[in-house]
């Protein structure tokens, strides 16, 4: 697929290193140290950190915000610990996810239909504390109510908080990294 002239925004690269977490985009200088660790392009070959650095320099904003690609990242920070210019591709995710969200790109209801965040049905939530004390990201929390809550933009969409609930209240759709895994695997 080709790239025409209004597809680039030259500032979008600037707009990133603005961003918390994107300050050091610049460092990279593409030795692919990032690509060769990811787990996540082991198991799905069009994630490709490198590649994805490549189109924020390339100014390719719309077509990587509005990507599920952006969603495939699992914030493991492997690419953290090998990349010799600290650029912190994980951090640089977490930028765009935020800049998708804050222009409306994506919402809270496509996280939850993509897969990409848990929730609570509240009515079914018996304030046992489980998903609170599994969670090795402490995202879910008790509100005023007494009942678990899940922050949709914090979750991992781990899965550990879903399969511990003795209740079953809280619930995850199968992400479209699960089917392209799945289907890899046939």
């Amino acid at each position: 697929m080709g790239i025409t002239n209004k597809e680039i925004n030259p500032s979008f690269g600037a707009e990133i290193t603005k961003l918390p977490g994107g300050e050091y985009l610049n460092r990279c200088f593409s030795c692919g140290a990032c690509s060769g660790i990811c787990p996540v392009s082991q198991a799905i070959p069009a994630f490709d950190p490198r590649k994805m650095i490549h189109m924020i320099r390339m100014g390719l904003k719309d077509r990587l915000l509005k990507s599920d690609l952006l969603w495939f990242c699992s914030s493991c920070r492997s690419c953290v610990f090998v990349c010799p210019q600290d650029v912190r591709f994980a951090d640089i995710m977490s930028a765009l996810r935020e800049l998708a969200f804050t222009e409306g790109i994506i919402t809270e209801q496509d996280m939850l239909d993509k897969g990409k965040a848990a929730w609570v049905e509240r009515d079914l939530c018996v304030s046992c504390l489980t998903c609170v004390r599994v969670c090795p990201w402490d995202i879910p929390k008790i509100d005023a109510q007494g009942v678990a809550t899940i922050d949709i933009k914090d979750c991992r969409a781990c899965g550990i908080c879903v399969g511990e609930c003795p209740a079953q209240a809280i619930k995850l759709n199968e992400s479209e990294d699960e089917k392209l895994i799945a289907a890899c695997g046939n």
